[in-house]
Formats: C-alpha cells, sequence, structure tokens
C-alpha cells in the first residue's frame, strides 16, 4: 500500500501515528495564573546532551486557550515547564490526566496524582514519577498545520527515584516505562539488553 497524506489513505483509522512506535509519553505538568495542569504528550522526546534540552508537540487546541492547549498556554506565560516519566504502573492515572478539561482544571486532583514541588522553577511535578525534568522554555516552535506546536526546554534540575538507582545506573527495568502506540494501543518496557558500538 502506498499514500498520499493530502489524498488520504481510505483506512477506518489513520495509520500514521501507528508507525513511528513505541514513542515515549512526557507527561507535561505547568503552572500558570488559572493554576496548576497536568497532561500527557506523546509527541515527546530528548533532543540534546548539553546542555540536557527535550522537545514536546502539542497537535491541538481548546476553544478557551487560543489556538493550542493548557500546557503551551502556560509555558508561553511562565516560561518554565516539568517533563514527569511515566510508568506502567501510573498508566491510569497519566490516562485520567488527558481529558479535556477546562482552563483552570487541575488535572492533578482529578487523575489523582500525587504533587510536589520543583526545586529550580516555580511548577509542579508528579511526586511518585520514576524521573521529573526542570526545563526552562529556549524556544515554541509554530509547525505546518491548525494548532501544530513544537515546545522545546532546557533541562534545570533531574529527579531520580531512587528506587530505580541500580549499580550507580538509572535502570528501566525497575519501574517498566510507559510507551505510545497507534491508535489506543500503549506497551511497557519489559525486556533489557545492550549492544556495544562496533568502534
Amino acid at each position: 500500500m502506498f499514500y498520499r497524506p493530502e489524498e488520504g489513505h481510505g483506512l477506518p483509522h489513520n495509520p500514521f501515528n501507528a508507525v513511528v512506535t513505541p514513542r515515549p509519553i512526557g507527561w507535561i505538568s505547568t503552572r500558570g495564573a488559572s493554576g496548576d495542569n497536568l497532561a500527557p504528550y506523546s509527541f515527546f522526546n530528548a533532543v540534546a546532551y548539553v546542555p540536557p534540552q527535550v522537545m514536546f508537540a502539542s497537535t491541538s487546541a481548546k476553544p478557551d486557550r487560543g489556538g493550542t492547549k493548557d500546557s503551551v498556554a502556560q509555558i508561553r506565560e511562565t516560561k518554565v515547564f516539568c517533563v514527569n516519566i511515566v510508568e506502567y504502573a501510573a498508566r491510569e492515572t497519566m490516562n485520567a490526566s488527558s481529558g479535556s478539561y477546562p482552563a483552570g482544571v487541575d488535572e492533578f486532583a482529578e487523575a489523582g496524582a500525587a504533587k510536589a514541588e520543583c526545586a529550580t522553577i516555580d511548577c509542579p511535578r508528579v511526586a511518585d514519577a520514576p524521573a521529573a525534568l526542570e526545563c526552562r522554555l529556549t524556544e515554541i516552535v509554530r509547525l505546518p498545520g491548525e494548532a501544530n506546536y513544537t515546545v522545546f526546554g532546557v533541562v534545570s534540575g533531574i529527579h531520580l527515584r531512587d528506587d530505580c538507582l541500580r549499580d550507580g545506573r538509572f535502570d528501566v527495568s525497575a519501574f517498566q516505562p510507559l510507551a505510545r502506540l497507534g491508535y489506543m494501543d500503549y506497551a511497557r518496557v519489559t525486556e533489557v539488553f545492550s549492544l556495544r558500538r562496533p568502534d
């Protein structure tokens, strides 16, 4: 099968987001004039080591947020955000925070996520996440499309949960990272192996 996106695929559901998988989930927390916010984004990744930098993309809008969603609107306002890493054990909590709540609704409370304060920025974080990356905004890039924005941030502080540190390494097998597949599908990391580069 071959199709041009602008001409459609003819399938019952769009296959595009099932092609690039698995994708890590950035559980983005923000604070703004309307309160605290927590929402998952599956267009998320780390993009640089020194200094450490991350990105996430928001691809839809809410009528009460001027062409974007709560996360991007509040990051525009405060210039900070936190990326919380999602583990399999938090799948239901993460999913509950993905609802289309009105601006000002605290998804931490709605989803039952434990909240803690960040150390280097004025922002909440998920208290029991395996890791949390405190970020300062570097750039918001408008992408082609109606409501597509990519947010870049430099990491100013990193929280690592103690039980995820083993033999001097942050061990993902300790918490089984949750990943986004296509459609309504997810996966968890249950097997880890190493490969040495030839050079």
